[in-house]
C-alpha cells in the first residue's frame, strides 16, 4: 500500500508505478494505491535479477561517467598550468582506483542481492 500525501498526485504515482516496467498493477482508492504484488516464481525472480543488472550497469555507468569529468575538468587544469603533470598523473591514478572500487562494490551487491532473490 502507498499512501500519497497530495491527492493531486495519486494518478501520476499510480502510472510511475504501473509504467516502471516491474510487472506491477496498482489501483488506486483515492490517496492511497493499492500494489498487488505477486507471488515470485522462477521466471520472475529471474526477471527481478535480470532488471538488477539494469539497474548496476546504470551505476557503473554513471561512476564512469564521474570518472571522465573529473579526469577532463584536471586536464583542463593542467593546461591552465594549475596542476603539474605529476600531479595529474597522481591524482588520475587515485580516481581510477576510487572508480575501481566503487564499480566492484556494485558487482558485489548485485551478486548478494541476486543470491537473495534467488533464494527460495
Amino acid at each position: 500500500m502507498v499512501q500519497v500525501w497530495d491527492k493531486g498526485l495519486a494518478k501520476s504515482v499510480e502510472k510511475a508505478i504501473r509504467d516502471s516496467d516491474l510487472g506491477l498493477n496498482p489501483s488506486a482508492e483515492g490517496s492511497i494505491i493499492r500494489v498487488p504484488i505477486p507471488d515470485l516464481t522462477e521466471e520472475r525472480r529471474r526477471d527481478l535479477v535480470k532488471k538488477g543488472g539494469e539497474y548496476c550497469e546504470s551505476a557503473k555507468i554513471a561512476i564512469r561517467n564521474i570518472r571522465r569529468d573529473t579526469l577532463d575538468s584536471f586536464k583542463k587544469m593542467e593546461k591552465d598550468k594549475s596542476l603539474s603533470e605529476d600531479q595529474l598523473k597522481s591524482l588520475s591514478e587515485k580516481i581510477q582506483k576510487t572508480t575501481d572500487t566503487y564499480t566492484k562494490k556494485a558487482d558485489e551487491i548485485l551478486e548478494s542481492k541476486s543470491k537473495e532473490i534467488m533464494k527460495v
